[in-house]
């Protein structure tokens, strides 16, 4: 939508819920439970160690950092950074070649 007059370069999740109600001709309230439900349930399967992978969109998957040694800001001091994981998107071949229009 960037390069588009008058789009906005930021969408909300109060925007996708109103796009949601518009094209699917639903209340904003059903569209909002719509919503929420789908992001819960992508939250729900990464936190159990699943990807949720959406055919064509892409995969969201938990990903993990390894333990290192890093060095404190404006300092030589070393510090131990833990391990630890992270949420991840990988967009899917018809997501990418969308946005390359």
């Amino acid at each position: 939508m960037a390069g588009k007059a008058g789009a906005k370069k930021t969408k909300t999740k109060a925007d996708l819920i109103d796009s949601v109600a518009s094209s699917a001709g639903l209340k904003k309230k059903d569209a909002k439970a719509a919503v929420d439900a789908f992001l819960t349930k992508v939250e729900e399967a990464l936190k159990g160690g699943s990807k949720v992978q959406l055919t064509g969109f892409g995969t969201f998957e938990v990903r993990s950092r390894k333990a290192r040694t890093g060095v404190k800001p404006g300092t030589t001091t070393k510090i131990k950074i833990p391990a630890s994981k992270y949420p991840a998107f990988k967009p899917g071949k018809a997501l990418k070649e969308t946005v390359k229009k």
